[in-house]
């Protein structure tokens, strides 16, 4: 009784904050566009005003839909009668810096049942010769195969075929695991309904201000969403470094496709559009190696828009479908909300926001405008810290995030979406490993 009272004052306290928020926007912007006789400031501080609510019901009803999915799992214990095998496939190009911390990591598991398979998709470097080492150490559960090189679905399909486990696991070479991943992550698999489990990504080398803003997006950004989106069971992104699949499930759908720079969220939505249910697990803990500097930076989100957009083009003619699941068609919908529009907006926003700061009738409150948004993402960022019991320091980079983070990621998404659009030829960025993990 008394835990069912403290969580419905969380969600009281919440709504609250939210809406004193919006309140305190409106007036704000209302006083403004009193004093200003411009009839274009007024027009853009009107979509500015619109874009500050849309933000505000956003992160609501995200926080919102976060903390009832952790409702639903806190206190949840399954006791596994049957510990189904496992096969952790660990696709490697070039990965010789990361390959043995990876391999260890995935060898680490508190599980009774797995086997892990390093599948080295060609190689130019030391890569499959340190994995090979480690076979003297872990014996018959540690598969060391070679491939040409044909890419990253290429090598998780060859992995997936030569697999005993009736489920499988995903991963990546830059990425380790926590010794409880499996274990957390297979519980959920006693549903048979229960298709695929999404695990949580966090970011390990956390050296610099870029890479922790990085860490404050993956646990505010990317987990948030992930989490609200566990509720309905259907997620629309497994992330690569942590995703566990039936086996049967995966060959239903024809495994990884190379069809678009982001194979992980092609596979996802096609499950969704499948009917098939996704779970999340934020116990189930990768930690990846994030990009150190700007350019490497640059090169990965630039992918991952271009991709994210060509998967959402591929199953475009979904978004006409409301009928067929849905729950499935709002979370397509809302992807193309999250990947486009909202990029679209954030990238205007920012425009109108120096407009109206340039200008004589606005700029008094042009900071206060800018103090309530960062609140916003603070309030946002010590939740999802508090709920992943992570380092409480990273919420002051809350600040920075709004001011540099944002503007810079939305910036090469926009100009990913461009290029897209454009049909502009794009090659497959490697990012440079620096054995951080």
């Amino acid at each position: 009784m008394v835990r069912r009272i403290l969580q419905g004052l969380v969600i009281a306290a919440t709504i609250c904050f939210f809406l004193g928020l919006a309140a305190a926007i409106y007036f704000d912007i209302y006083l403004s566009l009193m004093v200003v006789t411009d009839a274009f400031l007024q027009v853009a501080g009107a979509i500015f005003f619109v874009f500050l609510l849309m933000l505000i019901f956003r992160y609501a009803t995200l926080l919102l839909m976060a903390f009832l999915q952790h409702l639903e799992t806190v206190g949840e214990t399954v006791d596994l009668k049957d510990y189904p095998m496992v096969t952790m496939i660990l696709p490697a190009h070039n990965e010789g810096p990361v390959i043995e911390s990876s391999i260890h990591g995935a060898m680490n598991m508190d599980y009774p049942a797995f086997e892990v398979m390093v599948v080295d998709d060609g190689s130019t470097d030391d890569t499959y010769e340190r994995a090979c080492k480690l076979r003297q150490m872990y014996g018959s559960r540690l598969t060391v195969i070679t491939q040409p090189n044909g890419g990253k679905s290429t090598a998780l399909n060859n992995g997936i075929s030569r697999a005993r486990g009736e489920l499988v696991l995903c991963t990546d070479a830059d990425s380790k695991l926590e010794p409880q991943t499996l274990r957390e992550a297979v519980k959920h698999f006693a549903d048979p309904e229960v298709a695929a489990v999404a695990g949580n990504v966090k970011i390990a080398n956390r050296l610099n201000m870029l890479t922790r803003l990085q860490a404050l997006e993956y646990i505010e950004g990317l987990n948030l969403i992930r989490s609200a989106q566990a509720l309905t069971r259907r997620i629309t992104v497994i992330p690569g470094p942590i995703g566990v699949f039936r086996k049967s499930v995966l060959e239903e759908m024809g495994g990884y496709l190379s069809d678009t720079f982001a194979e992980d969220c092609d596979l996802t939505l096609r499950m969704m559009i499948a009917g098939k249910r996704i779970k999340y697990e934020a116990n189930a803990i990768a930690w990846t190696e994030a990009p150190e500097k700007v350019e490497a930076l640059f090169k990965q989100r630039y992918r991952w828009g271009r991709g994210i957009l060509q998967a959402l083009m591929k199953h475009r003619a979904q978004l006409w479908k409301p009928t067929q699941d849905p729950i499935a068609w709002l979370m397509l919908w809302n992807m193309v909300f999250e990947s486009v529009a909202l990029v679209a907006m954030d990238f205007c926003g920012i425009g109108l926001f120096f407009l109206m700061a340039l200008s004589g009738g606005l700029s008094s409150l042009v900071f206060l405008w800018w103090t309530e948004l960062t609140i916003l993402d603070m309030v946002a960022a010590v939740y999802c810290i508090a709920r992943e019991k992570e380092d409480l320091r990273l919420a002051f980079y809350a600040i920075l995030y709004r001011l540099f983070f944002i503007p810079f990621v939305d910036g090469m998404r926009f100009f990913a979406t461009l290029d897209e659009l454009f049909n502009v030829r794009m090659g497959w960025f490697t990012q440079q490993r620096m054995g951080r993990i």
